[in-house]
């Protein structure tokens, strides 16, 4: 039988199911790891809280047209909207921090390390100049 879900519906679903796997890797993660998964998933702009926001603030304007045809009642795209709002309002919040989980994600400054020149009795017979 063939599915009838749309593709959107089924990219929605893949998608939760990324989430739950990146939510075992971040488990799982060193330090340094999960510092660089939330750092990417917190990003307000351009990380996974800041493309949810957006999907929030779209589904609330699409609702509200919805509801202005009668086919949804107006409390879905107002609870849309609120929590849009709060979900910008959190991402403002995680700014704040996100410089210390920066900071904790950069690899270790390379140890600068210097390769000592070989002494004149360490040369192969025949190299002593």
């Amino acid at each position: 039988m063939t599915d009838l879900t749309s593709y959107p519906v089924r990219l929605a679903g893949d998608i939760a199911g990324l989430l739950d796997t990146l939510n075992e890797h971040l488990i799982q993660a060193t330090p340094r790891e999960a510092a660089r998964i939330l750092v990417t998933v917190l990003d307000g702009e351009d990380g996974v809280l800041g493309r949810v926001t957006g999907l929030v603030a779209t589904g609330s304007h699409v609702t509200k047209d919805l509801s202005t045809r009668g086919l949804l009642p107006p409390e879905i795209p107002l609870a849309l909207g609120r929590a849009a709002n709060e979900l910008h309002d959190i991402g403002l919040d995680i700014d704040e921090h996100t410089g210390t989980m920066t900071a904790l994600a950069a690899p270790p400054p390379a140890a600068t390390m210097t390769v000592p020149k070989p002494a004149v009795s360490d040369r192969p017979a025949g190299q002593h100049r």
